[in-house]
């Protein structure tokens, strides 16, 4: 082509030579070998100084001409291949040389000065610089831009995999999604989060339920027994009594139950074990397990039994939305005693105090719109995932009469406010006797008055748990 210099290295040289292109070595800009097996060969000043040089700043232009470095208007880079020699069980010295040190330099430098310069960084983009080579060889601020974009994200990746291999987060493929057409993988360290000591590798559903579980548990300061199904509580006890609260998570629900994952802050002795081994559920974790209790659990060679590590969760979530990502803050906050307004004249005992707090974190952990019942430090039902929450009222009270819980002198929980005072009235006829919600309706009135007329407290918290 007509008034274009190439200028090349190693492999990619002798390529061009062999298509009959005219091409001048990188040596002959850098007057430096190849050096160290290939390691270095244009990490030079005339290579980079001729890629960030701003065409448009005279003090730029000037050094340019006085050190004699070309301006260089094009870097087209295809990287070592790291990922595909990583897969392909290379040794790891033959590994780490294919980290590529030079390249990715390149391409950073180059998508830098996207004012003046043009980025190909792989050859997934050879496409883009064909169609603008067979367009009179111009290129626009918009178009090198959009190549700057797909450079600096490429390279992102290209270093992530890189950190995954060092161990910074590993990756591991798990049998599929949500759903058996669904492929899932997990990128995380999962070894410093649990010891698997049994059963069938872990699913995408699996790790979802065991992410809310412990963060369900993590919140509590008494000793707790929850199963879960489909991220929701369906049962939880607190106390003393790890056998108790474990009978006592599983009344709640033992429907719901089948299939689950059980989650206890406390060890898990052979007694227990024995109770659990009469359920079928995918998952255990807990702190601890008796010899015995593991003999007991690892009868079923599929049953996952996890031992909880103690670790420092991620202090945001993440999740894809629409063509980009959704990050937020973690809900880290935990109502205390200390925290609630008392709204009522008649004020809640201590034992509805602790209920209310109990009830308060399950609602937190449940999907919106949620409404959940706890009675002497048991969760007696919940209503969770409703598009209202009157709804969500009624689904907890009929879980809870299917299953012969008396409501009798029960507190609810609300994860954000009542618009209307519909739910303490419905709540009040089934016997609670204590309600704990955010507050923020223009008529949280008409629920605190109704309270007030049908000797029930109320203690607002100021903080909405939405979960979606």
């Amino acid at each position: 082509m007509a008034d274009v210099q190439l200028y090349a290295t190693g492999g990619t040289q002798i390529f061009i030579e062999q298509l009959g292109v005219p091409v001048i070595p990188v040596e002959e800009i850098t007057d430096y070998p190849s050096i160290l097996g290939g390691r270095v060969k244009t990490l030079h000043p005339k290579v980079f100084g001729g890629i960030l040089g701003r065409r448009n700043n005279e003090s730029d232009v000037s050094q340019l001409t006085e050190y004699n470095i070309p301006q260089i208007d094009l870097v087209v880079v295809d990287l070592y291949p790291f990922k595909d020699t990583v897969t392909s069980g290379a040794t790891e010295s033959e590994i780490i040389e294919k980290i590529d040190i030079g390249g990715i330099s390149l391409i950073r430098a180059a998508a830098k000065n996207f004012n003046d310069v043009l980025i190909i960084p792989s050859v997934d983009h050879y496409k883009s610089l064909n169609s603008i080579i067979s367009n009179d060889v111009t290129t626009t601020i918009e178009e090198r831009k959009v190549l700057a974009s797909s450079a600096f994200k490429m390279t992102n990746e290209y270093d992530k995999s890189i950190s995954d291999w060092f161990g910074g987060t590993g990756s591991k493929t798990l049998r599929y999604g949500e759903n058996p057409h669904q492929q899932g993988k997990f990128m995380g360290d999962l070894d410093q989060a649990f010891t698997q000591v049994h059963g069938k590798d872990l699913s995408y559903n699996n790790l979802l339920d065991i992410d809310a579980a412990i963060n369900l548990v993590n919140d509590f300061d008494l000793p707790v027994t929850a199963i879960l199904k489909h991220n929701n509580a369906c049962g939880v006890s607190c106390g003393h009594d790890p056998l108790l609260n474990w009978s006592q998570a599983l009344a709640s629900d033992p429907v719901s139950a089948f299939g689950g994952i059980i989650i206890s802050s406390s060890e898990i002795d052979d007694n227990i074990a024995n109770e659990m081994d009469k359920l079928f559920f995918e998952v255990c974790i807990a702190p601890s397990y008796s010899e015995s209790a593991l003999s007991i659990l690892k009868k079923k060679k599929n049953r996952i039994i996890l031992i909880q590590n103690k670790i420092e969760f991620t202090e945001s979530t993440v999740r894809t939305a629409l063509n980009g990502i959704l990050m937020q803050d973690k809900d880290v906050k935990v109502e205390a005693k200390s925290d609630l307004n008392l709204v009522t004249k008649l004020a809640p005992s201590e034992d509805d105090i602790e209920d209310l707090l109990i009830a308060n974190i399950i609602a937190k952990h449940s999907r919106s719109n949620t409404i959940v019942l706890v009675k002497n430090k048991k969760l007696l039902a919940a209503g969770v995932g409703q598009t209202s929450r009157v709804d969500a009222l009624k689904q907890a009270i009929e879980k809870a009469r299917s299953f012969d819980m008396s409501l009798e002198d029960s507190v609810m929980a609300s994860d954000a406010f009542f618009p209307f005072p519909d739910c303490v009235e419905i709540a009040k006829n089934v016997g609670v006797r204590s309600v704990i919600q955010p507050g923020g309706s223009k008529r949280d009135g008409e629920s605190i008055n109704y309270c007030d007329e049908n000797n029930m407290s109320m203690v607002l918290t100021g903080i909405r748990h939405f979960k979606h």
